[in-house]
């Protein structure tokens, strides 16, 4: 499931492509939305919050608001009206075109649209977003710590506790911080340090195509999909588990050595 920074910039594309111009064409190929008419409607702009993306019109004076999420598969491109399209038109969900671009969301997992107004409805429930502007660590933290006894990793993952973190974000930040993924969050004592570094790394990420913790593009990761291999740090093979709540299960990646799985581990490196 893509990570916080790749909605984010998803959403900054879609912003600087469309925000201004109207609608020459609009298709919603989703059956409850399939007969909405949004041409001559003007784009008012693009936000994301957390893993959502919230692409606002004003149609007639109603402000509406199309909500879309990309999953696991999903992907928005921006072409130039006409342009061949990067995947099959099967999997296009929504296709937006202005006289200037044309923006087509691919295999995107939630497609709804709703007034601005209830835009809560949606994205309400969502803890501070790492890369909103209302960025607020101190309740990201009040929020983690509510239950004590949750694995890290799990807590990370919970969007509602901060919104941004993907399984890749939750694996490195374990790492970066030298804590076991599965330790209960009121044993991190490096966990404000932790929501400072999550915000400092989607931030810069948020600015470049590569997403990188290990501040070398070639080598961008220090435990994800590294099962087996060398950990980077002490050369230790990387461990890969299956955690969360059953059916939810993801795979998770550390280094024995770095994190080790005991009381009293060090929480800091």
């Amino acid at each position: 499931m893509p990570e916080g920074d790749t909605v984010f910039r998803a959403a900054r594309l879609l912003d600087r492509s469309l925000t201004g111009d109207r609608l020459v064409a609009a298709d919603l190929r989703v059956p409850q939305h399939a007969t909405v008419d949004l041409v001559g409607a003007t784009v008012v702009g693009t936000a994301s919050r957390g893993k959502h993306l919230l692409t606002r019109v004003d149609a007639d004076g109603e402000r509406l608001t199309l909500h879309t999420h990309l999953k696991m598969e999903g992907a928005w491109r921006v072409l130039r009206p006409g342009g061949r399209w990067p995947r099959p038109a099967r999997q296009a969900r929504v296709v937006l075109t202005t006289a200037r671009r044309q923006a087509v969301g691919f295999s995107l997992g939630v497609v709804e649209l709703l007034p601005t107004a209830d835009e809560d409805d949606v994205v309400g429930h969502l803890g501070p977003d790492l890369l909103g502007p209302g960025w607020d660590p101190e309740e990201a933290l009040r929020r983690l710590r509510a239950d004590p006894d949750r694995p890290l990793v799990e807590a990370l993952l919970d969007q509602r506790n901060l919104a941004g973190i993907g399984n890749m974000y939750a694996a490195e930040l374990c790492f970066l911080t030298g804590v076991h993924p599965r330790t209960p969050v009121g044993e991190v004592d490096a966990l404000p340090r932790l929501v400072a570094r999550a915000a400092q790394v989607l931030r810069v990420n948020s600015d470049r195509p590569v997403q990188a913790t290990t501040g070398d593009l070639r080598e961008p990761h220090w435990v994800y999909r590294r099962d087996r291999r060398p950990c980077r740090r002490c050369a230790a093979p990387v461990a890969v588990d299956m955690t969360g709540p059953a059916g939810r299960e993801r795979a998770t990646y550390w280094c024995p050595r770095c994190q080790p799985d005991r009381p009293g581990a060090a929480q800091g490196v």
